[in-house]
């Protein structure tokens, strides 16, 4: 029996190259500790070009996005900078990133704790809110009766602000307001005519023509 080698062809290994997985890109917090890793191992100060050059190179960052990242750290307080003439200047030391990382570590715990107690209080309430409500055929009924209630109610509130008008009580309050409501007019009626008769004796004019002028109507008089 004859034995023979079989050679593969080129298609096949561009297939396998095609298919084969493709190299996944670096999430945001891993460029994040990348970038970090240049400052801690050589402890050294930067410009923006600097890490634009050296991270791509030796932590595999893209350049475009470099910018993003070192602002990024250097607004959670991760990075320092400075700006020395016309040039920003970035640096980090170990110490201060992991007290940053401490104190964000402490805060997030922090909201954690309170978040749960929160969530506890509530769970509490939900259950207790819960303790007689339970859907049974008495409770139904219940429920029925208070709706018609509540209609029979707002229903009577109705007819009775339709009778308001005879309530003595508000009949009362219509006549004492049409009282002063009187008095009030009839001293502006004393006031006119006082006014009338000074202007007469002071310019001589006739009634009429001061009716005439100020729009005094001639059945002008007190209200009995």
């Amino acid at each position: 029996m004859g034995y023979y080698l079989k050679v593969p062809r080129k298609n096949d290994y561009y297939t396998r190259k095609r298919l084969g997985s493709k190299k996944r890109g670096l999430s945001v917090e891993e460029k994040r500790t990348r970038m970090m890793e240049i400052f801690f191992e050589t402890k050294d100060v930067f410009q923006l070009k600097d890490m634009e050059k050296i991270a791509p190179k030796e932590k595999g960052i893209t350049a475009m996005s470099v910018k993003e990242i070192l602002q990024s750290l250097v607004d959670d307080g991760m990075v320092d900078t400075d700006r020395i003439g016309t040039s920003n200047y970035f640096w980090a030391f170990p110490s201060k990133a992991l007290h940053a990382r401490k104190r964000k570590l402490e805060a997030l715990e922090t909201q954690l704790a309170e978040s749960s107690q929160k969530k506890e209080r509530l769970q509490q309430s939900i259950e207790k809110s819960k303790i007689g409500r339970q859907e049974t055929a008495e409770r139904a009924a219940l429920i029925k009766e208070l709706a018609a209630l509540r209609q029979k109610k707002e229903h009577l509130k109705a007819e009775i602000d339709k009778y308001k008008e005879c309530d003595p009580d508000v009949v009362e309050e219509i006549r004492q307001a049409n009282k002063v409501a009187k008095e009030a007019a009839n001293r502006w009626t004393d006031n006119i005519f006082a006014i009338k008769s000074w202007a007469k004796r002071k310019f001589g004019f006739e009634e009429n023509r001061i009716d005439k002028s100020f729009g005094i109507p001639e059945d002008f008089d007190y209200i009995d």
